[in-house]
């Protein structure tokens, strides 16, 4: 059975946030007509505060190279890249020493992460966004079909061909007041069930996800955390005009400020918080997501929208 098979079977999805098949990525480049092909391994890890990236790289870099090595023997005519978190490069820029594989520095910003945004800086053009179609796997890096997955979808990728994959998948759980916890439990761990394991000390609500994260309630503990396993806890006791206040100084900040509805309306929202006019938000939501260019201004409202339904409005 050939990696791309053992990827179907083993049902690995991607951990960056989409959740996209792993398999149907690699078929798609793997199929794709062109002369060179490039696979991408992004490490950029912009979301507020989580390090999960940082972890696996610190303590299974082995199986993450490899991981990109199956990609390279699997895909012919090609070479990589790591989009490395600026951070982290200096930590890692004499342990990845690979002949096929380029480490790139790369652009902290939260956009950067977009895997058409990190293609633009990896070209040395401004990290922003492009418009799909076409998508990477078929005009990606330099035009050619392009692989991008994230750190931990190639280290389960080196974990399945050695026969090793038991359906686990890291979490990250952090919080003021709290240790922050990298945990690898199974894919179907509940968010009570991970919390258990970390023993959270004080009623709390969850932003399920990164920064653009739905705030969830004690009711919703028994879902399954999809996609970037990275969890938030907010405590009752903290002002939620402050949690708002940092998601937009964040998002203010980590915009690329392409479009006037995301750079323009982050600061408004930054504004109206800080004054406490949530009730003029609403608006402004709605334009981000019928106007935005990429997913992360369509994104913007949903933590601020969840968190004043369920715990200012309350």
């Amino acid at each position: 059975m050939n990696i791309i098979d053992k990827l179907k079977k083993a049902n690995l999805k991607g951990r960056g946030g989409a959740c996209f098949p792993t398999y149907l990525k690699w078929e798609s480049v793997l199929n794709a007509k062109a002369f060179k092909k490039y696979i991408i391994c992004n490490a950029a890890e912009a979301e507020l505060d989580f390090k999960k990236d940082k972890y696996i790289l610190e303590h299974f870099l082995e199986d993450v190279l490899n991981g990109i090595k199956i990609a390279l023997k699997t895909i012919p005519k090609s070479s990589a890249f790591i989009y490395l978190n600026k951070n982290y490069y200096p930590i890692f820029k004499e342990r990845i020493k690979e002949e096929k594989i380029t480490l790139i520095e790369g652009d902290n910003k939260y956009i950067g992460g977009e895997e058409t945004a990190l293609i633009n800086f990896i070209e040395e053009k401004i990290a922003i966004p492009k418009k799909k179609p076409p998508y990477v796997s078929e005009k990606g890096l330099f035009n050619m079909p392009t692989l991008v997955n994230n750190v931990e979808t190639f280290y389960y990728t080196s974990k399945i061909e050695k026969g090793e994959y038991q359906n686990e998948r890291f979490y990250m759980v952090l919080g003021k007041g709290i240790d922050d916890h990298i945990l690898e439990l199974k894919s179907n761990t509940t968010i009570r069930e991970i919390l258990k394991e970390v023993k959270i000390p004080f009623p709390y609500y969850i932003q399920a996800g990164g920064v653009l994260g739905e705030i969830l309630e004690e009711k919703d503990f028994d879902r399954v955390l999809e996609c970037t396993g990275l969890m938030r806890v907010i405590a009752y006791s903290e002002d939620p005009y402050l949690v708002m206040e940092e998601w937009a100084e964040f998002l203010t900040n980590g915009n690329c400020d392409k479009c006037t509805p995301c750079r323009e309306g982050t600061h408004r929202i930054l504004e109206m918080v800080r004054k406490r006019e949530i009730e003029k938000l609403e608006e402004l939501f709605l334009a981000l997501e019928k106007t935005s260019f990429c997913a992360l201004g369509k994104g913007i409202p949903i933590p601020f929208r969840s968190l004043i339904k369920k715990i200012c409005l309350k």
